[in-house]
């Protein structure tokens, strides 16, 4: 396994409306579908007796897909949607976004339900550490990130034909930022005598936790 690398992805340095950007989170999109990650995160949530009525906090939410179908579904629930991107136009009414570097703002963070989707392996150690202290402040932790693997790496490059360049790069860049067996818990300084985390890996790529306060 080769040690993680942190390399600045392409998509991150774009301005939101360049046409290359745009391609590349509809590419984002799909891939997402294909590693089921938005799927995932609410079979998890729905298996939460408090899911319905909880505050559910996304960081790095991009195009707020994941975050306004969390509203639909839980319609009781409030959203709050974090991340250095505009909002998107006609948000829900329970979906509250915010434009901002959450490193600017950490102790504003709160609530029950702190999800992650592709989003931590944009950091380093110092700053997951950070993100850890976020954490700290809700019940229970839903992340999906790379699998730092070979087998990531050789189903990324059956998609070449399918994505942009800039999809090209920032695929294989995250697979190389992502995460191996317990590097998620350890990386963000979660405790195992306050946390119980379980964590799995999947053939297509995707690196998962649910963690829950004892």
């Amino acid at each position: 396994m080769q040690q993680r690398s942190v390399v600045p992805e392409i998509l991150d340095r774009l301005p939101a409306n360049d046409p290359e950007a745009v391609r590349s989170r509809r590419d984002l999109r799909r891939i997402n579908f294909l590693m089921g990650n938005e799927r995932w995160v609410l079979k998890n949530l729905r298996h939460l007796a408090t899911a319905p009525a909880s505050t559910i906090t996304e960081l790095g939410a991009g195009d707020g897909h994941l975050s306004r179908q969390i509203a639909h579904h839980f319609p009781a629930s409030q959203l709050h949607a974090w991340d250095l991107s505009p909002p998107p136009e006609t948000l829900p009414t329970n979906l509250k976004w915010h434009q901002t570097d959450i490193f600017d703002d950490l102790s504003s963070i709160q609530g029950d339900v702190l999800i992650a989707n592709l989003f931590l392996h944009h950091f380093e150690k110092d700053a997951l550490q950070q993100i850890g202290t976020i954490a700290a402040q809700f019940s229970t932790l839903l992340f999906c990130e790379p699998d730092r693997a070979r087998l990531p790496h050789f189903h990324g490059r059956l998609l070449h034909p399918c994505i942009n360049r800039v999809t090209k790069h920032d695929l294989h860049v995250s697979i190389d930022a992502g995460f191996s067996a317990g590097e998620i818990a350890e990386f963000l300084g979660l405790n195992p005598s306050v946390w119980k985390i379980r964590e799995q890996s999947n053939w297509r790529g995707s690196r998962r936790v649910v963690g829950c306060r004892i």
